[in-house]
């Protein structure tokens, strides 16, 4: 088991946060690309970071959307459609869209709308 897998939610979130606002995003952007991915609402997301949910019960808990096979590309020099293990696939698709927003791609690409 990879140690990103009982890493807590809530210890990663910040580090999404601070990464997004300081290309000039906002926290709502950021909610977005995460309700989009797991289905989790504002509330919910919320309550995952106070509750200190690990990346394996986040993802437990959520609803892929399922338009996820479209997010492609390379993270940590990993393509992400070639990932085997299930979880990891799913932390590194939310890894993706961060950095999408983060390098300033329009919200409606980076939730392949």
């Amino acid at each position: 088991m990879h140690r990103i897998f009982g890493t807590p939610f809530a210890a990663v979130y910040p580090l999404y946060l601070a990464k997004v606002e300081r290309k000039g995003r906002t926290k709502a952007e950021l909610d977005a690309v995460v309700t989009w991915l797991t289905g989790f609402d504002d509330e919910a997301i919320a309550a995952q970071v106070s509750t200190g949910a690990s990346f394996a019960e986040f993802f437990a808990a959520a609803d892929l959307n399922p338009a996820v096979a479209q997010i492609t590309g390379v993270v940590c020099g990993v393509r992400v459609e070639q990932i085997d293990d299930p979880l990891m696939r799913r932390i590194r698709y939310l890894d993706k869209l961060v950095d999408e927003l983060a390098k300033g791609k329009a919200l409606e690409k980076v939730l392949r709308t």
